[in-house]
């Protein structure tokens, strides 16, 4: 008897033991499941956020006026149906015309003009103006003309030759800066470099044609260390950084390898809020 109640207490011990330990799962099971909730209402609310602000973005780009800025439109072509009124009438009466001295005809030329700048400037968003005389030169902010997905191979050979015959518009030292538009940002590609010739002509032959279709005020700057000795790829971008300044005024700067080309032309080369890798995936890790 005695046996058989040691054997009972070390059961009823072991049962609650058991019991405790699936209350304790459940337990963190629960947490877990709710934890991933929340996780995934969170992902949801930025995706809808992020949605939101790129609706926001297309339709500040897209080229439209404001309903305060109509209504002047339409005093401005009032004000000019006055005027064709009042010109109509001088004719008529050629006599009071003669007799008008010349001093106010003049005083009503700028005027004239500032309704046509004020009517030009009011039809032209996303316009940036530049200073000179009459009306301000109107220049519109650059567009992407990218394609998306790109072949890229490297079982064709390239020469320097062939690279500077497809790139006519390139200035000296890597320059490229767009003739009709106006660029968003100024950028200095900086690449460190030491013989990898190559792959450099691989890198110019892709990316100048990529960099060109973003539309943006760029130069790429090689910089190349030499000798034997170990590779200091950080004081090489330093050094980018220090000399592309010396040159131009960049507001951006993006550090590539040599040996980094992009497969789509929509990741643009241009600074964000934040720094932000644009190498997120490669084809040598399976894109992992």
């Amino acid at each position: 008897m005695a046996g058989d109640s040691v054997n009972f207490n070390v059961l009823h011990r072991t049962c609650k033991l058991v019991v405790l330990l699936c209350f304790l799962h459940i337990s963190v099971t629960v947490v877990f499941y709710v934890r991933s909730l929340d996780i995934r209402f969170s992902f949801v609310q930025n995706q809808q956020s992020h949605n939101n602000v790129t609706q926001q973005n297309q339709l500040g780009n897209t080229a439209f006026i404001p309903k305060k800025e109509v209504e002047e439109v339409k005093k401005v072509e009032e004000v000019k149906k006055v005027e064709e009124v009042k010109k109509v009438e001088e004719t008529k009466e050629e006599p009071e015309a003669e007799r008008r001295p010349p001093d106010t005809k003049k005083n009503e030329e700028p005027d004239k003009k500032q309704d046509n700048c004020d009517l030009q400037n009011l039809q032209n968003q996303n316009i940036r103006s530049s200073k000179g005389g009459g009306c301000p030169q109107l220049t519109a902010l650059c567009q992407h003309n990218t394609v998306g997905p790109l072949r890229v191979e490297f079982n064709v050979p390239v020469s320097l030759e062939q690279i500077k015959k497809d790139n006519m518009k390139l200035r000296p030292g890597g320059r490229f800066t767009p003739q009709d538009c106006e660029a968003q940002q100024k950028v200095a590609i900086i690449i460190p470099f030491r013989k990898r010739d190559e792959h450099l002509k691989y890198w110019l032959h892709y990316l100048h044609p990529i960099l060109q279709r973003q539309q943006l005020d760029y130069g790429v700057y090689v910089i190349n260390q030499d000798g034997d000795e170990v590779f200091n790829r950080a004081k090489l971008l330093n050094i980018g950084y220090t000399e592309s300044l010396k040159e131009y005024d960049y507001e951006c700067f993006v550090f590539s390898d040599v040996d980094l080309i992009p497969m789509d032309d929509r990741n643009t080369y241009k600074c964000f809020s934040q720094p932000r890798h644009l190498s997120v995936s490669m084809d040598k890790f399976g894109f992992r």
